[in-house]
């Protein structure tokens, strides 16, 4: 069982900064594929790829610590479209796992 706990999230106003904290438990922290996604009102959650997606590419960093067991994603230049519940996850020895989720408002 590995519990993840979010924090960080909140509101921004547009081209502002936000970094969103994943702290995970368990012993084998290396082994777990991890992951940030986000969710859209009505929407399927969607996975962040900041190396692949153009909604994010130059904009989002995944930030992994083994020591810590932390997973950050640093937003930079945040826009409106941003505003969603996101969710970071991991997968470990066949199951996955989700944190709470945090919400995050781009507004002016």
């Amino acid at each position: 069982q590995v519990q993840l706990v979010e924090s960080g999230g909140g509101l921004v106003q547009p081209g502002g900064s936000l970094r969103l904290h994943c702290k995970a438990s368990g012993s084998d922290f290396s082994s777990y594929v991890v992951a940030w996604y986000r969710q859209f009102p009505g929407k399927l959650r969607e996975m962040i790829a900041p190396s692949d997606a153009d909604s994010v590419k130059g904009r989002f960093t995944i930030l992994r610590n083994n020591t810590e067991r932390t997973i950050d994603l640093q937003m930079d230049r945040l826009r409106p479209e941003d505003t969603a519940v996101y969710f970071c996850t991991v997968w470990y020895e066949g199951n996955g796992y989700w944190g709470q989720g945090t919400q995050v408002t781009v507004s002016s």
